[in-house]
This record gives C-alpha cells, sequence and structure tokens, in this order.
C-alpha cells in the first residue's frame, strides 16, 4: 500500500488522470490525499469531482479556497469572476450530487504514517494553534458546510477581519478567521496577523511579513504539515513542511508526494500541464 499527497488540480482533470498512471495508482492498494482547490480556473472541474467521487475511500480531499467559492456561486452568495470555470459544475445534470459532496469534506485532515502524524490543510495554519487546536477549528466550519444554515454562512464567510486570533472569537468572527487561515493564508507577522495581499514567493516577503511556517513559535512546529495553495512557492520539502502547489493550471506541474515506510522518506512524483490562465489579476 502506497500513501501519497498531492497538490492543487484546479479543474484540470487530465493531469489528474496522467498523474494517477505515472504513480501507477490502485484503488484498492493506495490512498492519495488531494490539498484542496480540486475546482476553478482548469477546463474540467465537473470530471475531477466525478473521479473522486468515484475513487472516494481512496482518493481523500479536502476544501480550499476555490471549492469553497464554488459553493457560495452555487448558492448566489458570489458572483462569478472572469477567470471562474465553474459552468460545467453549475449546469451539470448532477449538480446537486457535485455540490452536496463537496460540502461535506473537510478542511483539515490527519493521518498516522509510520509512527508520526501528518496534518493536511489548503493554506496554511495559525502559529497559535496547536495541531489539536487545528482540527477543532475545521470541524467547526465543517458542522456549517454540513449544516441547514450553509447559505447565512457562506454570507457571512468573506472578509479580511479579524486578521489575528483570539481564542474568545465567537460566531462569524471565529469561523471567518479560521477559514482564512485554512484556505487563505501564505504570510503573516511574527505575532500571527495575517495579510492576504501579497502572493509573492516566500524568499519575497514584503516588510514586516514572513511565510506563516517561518513564524516564531509556531505551535505545530515538529509535526509534518502538507499544504497547497502558494503556486509562487513552488514544491518545498523541509523535515515539519512539504508544500505541494506547483502552478499545475498556470502551465507548472501537478505534483505529488509520495511517502516511504516513515514520513520522512519521499519521493517527489510530477506530470507537466498546458498552461490554462495567464497569472496576472
Amino acid at each position: 500500500m502506497a500513501l501519497y499527497c498531492a497538490g492543487d488540480i484546479q479543474g484540470c482533470d487530465d493531469a489528474f488522470e496522467r498523474l494517477l498512471s505515472l504513480i501507477d495508482f490502485s484503488p484498492s492498494r493506495d490512498s492519495i490525499y488531494l490539498l484542496g482547490d480540486l475546482v476553478n480556473r482548469g477546463p474540467a472541474s465537473a470530471a475531477v469531482l466525478r473521479r473522486c467521487m468515484q475513487l472516494e475511500g481512496s482518493v481523500h480531499v479536502l476544501l480550499g479556497n476555490h471549492d469553497l467559492h464554488l459553493l457560495a456561486t452555487a448558492h448566489g452568495v458570489r458572483r462569478p469572476s472572469r477567470r471562474d470555470t465553474l459552468d460545467g459544475i453549475l449546469q451539470a445534470p448532477d449538480r446537486a450530487a457535485l455540490l452536496d459532496w463537496i460540502r461535506r469534506q473537510p478542511l483539515a485532515r490527519q493521518i498516522e504514517h509510520g509512527g508520526a502524524k501528518l496534518l493536511l490543510v489548503h493554506a496554511g495554519v495559525l502559529p497559535q494553534w496547536a495541531p489539536e487546536e487545528v482540527l477543532a477549528c475545521a470541524a467547526q466550519v465543517q458542522d456549517m458546510l454540513r449544516g441547514s444554515n450553509l447559505p447565512d454562512f457562506l454570507r457571512q464567510m468573506y472578509g479580511n477581519q479579524p486578521d489575528h486570533w483570539d481564542a474568545g472569537l465567537q460566531g462569524a468572527d471565529r469561523l471567518r478567521i479560521i477559514v482564512n487561515a485554512l484556505t487563505r493564508l501564505r504570510f503573516c507577522t511574527p505575532e500571527g496577523r495575517m495579510d492576504f495581499e501579497s502572493t509573492e514567493s516566500a524568499a519575497q516577503a514584503p516588510a514586516g511579513l514572513v511565510p506563516w511556517f517561518d513564524a516564531p513559535g509556531r505551535r505545530t512546529q515538529g509535526t509534518l504539515i502538507a499544504f497547497g495553495h502558494w503556486s509562487t512557492l513552488g514544491f518545498i520539502s523541509r523535515p515539519d513542511i512539504l508544500g505541494l502547489d506547483t502552478g499545475c493550471v498556470w502551465g507548472g506541474a501537478l505534483s505529488a508526494v509520495r511517502f516511504g515506510a516513515t514520513l520522512a522518506e519521499r519521493e517527489h512524483c510530477q506530470v507537466r500541464c498546458p498552461q490554462q490562465q495567464q497569472p496576472g489579476k
């Protein structure tokens, strides 16, 4: 049995199919964890979701900002942007099943392998959170996504404030900061105040900001965290950090890592991807 993690697919089903072929993925034998942003910007978002649903049990996913944007668009909370490629889902005959499946997926996962724990998120974690708090916070959002008041939650989900963690936060403010950290975070101040303007690589951090994983005193240090979301960061593999968004939709690659007997044993696998979108606003 092989264990894999893979980065942002963003509707590039052909690349996803080629990656599964490259690694000789067997649903009866292997498991692959997809780190969010399954949909949007690429040409075949509905096909990606159907493939994940068909392979459920061996393909495990979590949600990214584009997956939440799909839900918000479907419920009339957000207007489609000019870059969106979500019509294949929104106009599909199985639209209801696709959207129901998406809303039931988590924002974070933790698995054990080789005697150690692997924490999976789409974007990042706040320095004040220990691993168990990451999972507890994600579960609070997941309850809202699965609940009967989903449209109301989606209307309150957007915004950049509050931008720093306070354990006493309640209601929409608490849920919003959890969503922003898990699905949007790249840079923060050393104290953990989030920035949502900068998308540069880690080597080009704006003054006063650090990549979230370099925040001093981060309580998840010592736990391997795998994440996507940050295409300008590219592939990064450190003892406790594994970044897997290598810009598939931008003409880069779709990347995966195969773990050996331990989480420290990693083989980087990737397939090159045709450019589906031009970088820039």
